[in-house]
């Protein structure tokens, strides 16, 4: 497992032992971050500047490709204990520690944002088939993590249905075993 571009392009990342983390594949990132660079629907440089949530973050792979390619900050969040020793080790593979922040906590009992805002890009990669997309999505939308333009971006099991009901989906892509579905938070008629 690498970071594909950007500034720590070819930087190997260390996946915790067990089976308790499933890290996004290399191949499905790329995909994921190239549909990203050349959607229409993505805007010109969606990454460059955001502000990153990348949560059940496990190996961090999601959010340190952001910061990778220009986002301005990423927060990650994750409680297993294994997971944050092989982040904490990628965040400071990449030399991202000025624009990391790792938070270990429950995604679903993540505390609300406060004043500084919505974030601009969410990714969410929670163990499969546990039906905790929309619950942790309801946190986020509660705790005022969620603007208009918030893009998420969920990964599932390839077998799931899409995580929440929107009208109009922006990614729909199966790879194998995995599932990205994406979507701008207004969609979701919640703002």
């Amino acid at each position: 497992m690498r970071i594909i571009a950007g500034e720590c392009r070819g930087r190997s990342l260390q996946a915790p032992p067990g089976r308790t983390t499933r890290p996004t594949a290399d191949r499905v990132r790329q995909a994921l971050f190239d549909t990203l660079a050349h959607a229409p629907w993505a805007g010109a440089d969606l990454i460059r500047g955001a502000r990153v949530l990348d949560g059940f973050a496990g190996t961090g792979a999601l959010g340190l490709e952001a910061l990778s390619r220009g986002a301005a900050s990423a927060l990650f969040v994750e409680q297993d204990r294994q997971a944050l020793r092989a982040l904490r080790e990628n965040v400071a593979t990449c030399g991202m520690q000025d624009r990391a922040v790792i938070r270990p906590a429950d995604m679903l009992r993540l505390p609300p944002r406060g004043a500084a805002g919505p974030m601009d890009l969410v990714f969410l990669d929670p163990p499969y088939n546990k039906d905790m997309p929309a619950r942790a999505l309801a946190v986020l939308e509660r705790g005022g993590w969620l603007g208009p333009a918030t893009l998420i971006i969920v990964e599932t099991a390839a077998d799931e249905p899409a995580p929440v009901a929107v009208d109009r989906l922006l990614l729909e892509r199966r790879h194998g075993a995995a599932c990205l579905f994406g979507w701008r938070h207004e969609a979701l008629g919640m703002t």
